[in-house]
């Protein structure tokens, strides 16, 4: 298990969390920015200048995912992370990656008054040659080096944040205070697992089925994953023994409550290569039909695994997709308008 402790710049995660493990048995702390810090000295500096915030890397993210499980897997027991996490995509994607290898994760904010943190960030001295929490040698900032950081940090509180994890207020609180009021709640259920879907890492390459539906203005129907970065179109891994058009009818169904009458027709099959540390494989998609307005006020979010859906044009999707994902919609939407299936690679027809 993982108890994440969030928070802005001057919340005391750090402090709290030394604290919750001589409260927590056979407990270990985690600090990603001991990860922060070995990237920015791992990166060339011209790869770091193109972000601003080395959360930005995907590189950290995974690395924070691996890094746990792996601790998990040699010292068992209790992971405490403090760690701040103001974006929700990566949050998705972090616990995405922790639900997926087992891994229940129990997020808990430290929600200070502002004016406390804008008085603690005022206090600080940032060393001008460091990184992500003052790691030695970072070349770039992390979160809470700025009065900027409150700002993010307050949009996610009217957002996502609050809902999302257990507040415990340490405006009054010392780190030792918050760290009792922090265990007791882990340990009498009232912080519960995240609610996330657990997607298992593959092990090879592996075939998924997307299936696109239409609104009555032809736009598309896009949704946002919680456990992985970007839009995507409903749809999922084949399991074993599954038809592919079979699977896309089932993970429409799973996701959204829409049940389609009849299977799917076939409009693209993509080859994605392998680039480690993904597999790759064939992705296909299907044309699931044109909803009528009734059905497509229905659409619902039944489970864990959606935050949100939309109905997009092409060129809204262009914006919203990575490239290659938008490619293969882009000649999905030019097999419907033609009436005949193609083969990509990468996203560019072949043959």
């Amino acid at each position: 298990m993982i108890v994440w402790i969030n928070g802005a710049f001057g919340a005391g995660k750090t402090t709290t969390a030394r604290e919750l493990i001589e409260l927590i048995p056979n407990s270990t702390l985690f600090d990603p920015e001991e990860i922060a810090g070995e990237v920015a000295r791992l990166l060339p500096a011209k790869h770091l200048a193109e972000v601003a915030d080395i959360q930005d890397l995907r590189i950290w993210r995974r690395l924070v995912v691996d890094t746990a499980a792996a601790l998990l897997a040699e010292v068992g027991g209790v992971l405490v992370v403090p760690g701040t996490l103001l974006r929700q995509d990566y949050r998705d994607e972090i616990f995405g990656g922790l639900a997926a290898r087992r891994i229940p994760v129990r997020h808990v904010l430290l929600a200070p008054a502002e004016t406390i943190l804008r008085e603690r960030t005022a206090q600080r001295e940032a060393p001008a040659a460091t990184g992500a929490g003052g790691a030695p040698g970072a070349a770039i900032p992390g979160p809470g080096l700025s009065y900027d950081h409150i700002e993010s940090y307050r949009t996610a509180l009217a957002t996502w944040l609050t809902a999302d994890a257990h507040p415990v207020d340490t405006s009054t609180l010392t780190p030792y205070q918050a760290a009792v009021r922090i265990a007791e709640a882990v340990r009498t259920g009232a912080v519960e697992a995240c609610d996330i879907v657990q997607t298992p890492e593959p092990t090879g390459e592996t075939v998924a089925a997307g299936v696109l539906l239409f609104d009555e203005e032809d736009r598309v129907l896009l949704v946002d994953p919680t456990y992985k970065a970007g839009w995507e179109f409903p749809g999922g891994v084949v399991e074993p023994g599954e038809a592919p058009a079979r699977a896309g009818v089932r993970e429409v169904a799973e996701e959204t409550g829409i049940q389609l009458a009849e299977l799917p027709g076939l409009l693209v099959v993509d080859w994605e290569a392998p680039v480690a540390p993904a597999f790759g494989g064939l992705r296909l998609l299907f044309d699931g039909g044109r909803l009528d307005g009734t059905e497509a006020e229905r659409v619902l979010l039944p489970g864990p695994e959606l935050r949100g859906w939309r109905f997009v044009t092409e060129q809204e999707a262009a914006g919203m997709l990575p490239p290659v994902r938008y490619e293969r919609l882009r000649w999905a939407l030019r097999a419907r308008e033609r009436g005949a299936a193609l083969y990509l690679e990468a996203g560019v027809p072949v043959g």
